[in-house]
């Protein structure tokens, strides 16, 4: 007796013109088409998307950035607030600049109404060699074992300037020192997040946060 086979589902190939077929693209074309924007959305929410955060408290937490690497180099002097001749004598000031939107395409430059991001600036003359080469070369395995991601950092000898570069958070928080061997002078900076003014009205002009004055710098008081 002949072995039987079975019969088998035979499958018609579809026609590519055909209305089902266009509307499986169609259906497959318009999900794309969500998930693209969806993701669009996102990077646009959350390249304006900062935290409501006073001034003073943004501007304190870069004095406190400042005061934590003022220590561990191990500066004794007190520095009162303001410059009289920047890259000359010595300075102790805030600044606050804009934050930027990159818009819906991620390649546009447009400040964000109310953001502001603040910087806090210190300098000292009369640094000799035994006090910053040592000194730089702590508080980069300080910043290291703190989380800091070290970006750049070159000991330039007598001749060129000795830097220091970190960041954290993907390059919203950023600190940087930098020691001039012929000139014996020394500079620091901070500068933190952005964050959105919570009393910032349409109309003000220019970052907010531009008025902050720090405290004295100097070395912290402990117990």
């Amino acid at each position: 007796m002949p072995e039987e086979t079975a019969p088998t589902k035979t499958t018609v190939p579809t026609d590519p013109g055909s209305p089902s077929s266009a509307r499986g693209a169609l259906g497959c074309g318009c999900a794309a088409l969500v998930v693209v924007l969806v993701l669009v959305v996102q990077l646009a929410w959350g390249s304006t998307d900062v935290p409501r955060i006073a001034p003073e408290d943004m501007a304190s937490r870069a004095f406190q950035r400042s005061q934590e690497a003022y220590d561990v180099m191990g500066f004794k002097r007190t520095v009162e607030p303001g410059v009289e001749h920047i890259g000359v004598s010595t300075r102790n000031t805030f600044s606050s600049g804009f934050c930027y939107d990159g818009g819906l395409t991620g390649l546009e430059d447009k400040t964000v109404d109310g953001a502001y991001q603040m910087s806090h600036r210190w300098a000292l003359d009369h640094v000799p060699a035994s006090q910053a080469v040592s000194g730089l070369r702590r508080l980069r395995q300080h910043l290291k074992d703190s989380g800091w991601e070290v970006t750049s950092y070159r000991e330039g000898g007598k001749a060129k300037s000795w830097d220091l570069y970190v960041q954290r958070d993907d390059g919203d928080e950023l600190m940087s020192f930098t020691w001039y061997p012929d000139r014996e002078y020394f500079t620091g900076g901070a500068t933190v997040p952005c964050a959105y003014d919570p009393e910032w009205k349409h109309g003000d002009v220019g970052p907010s946060g531009d008025r902050q004055t720090p405290p004295t710098l100097g070395p912290s008081q402990r117990d």
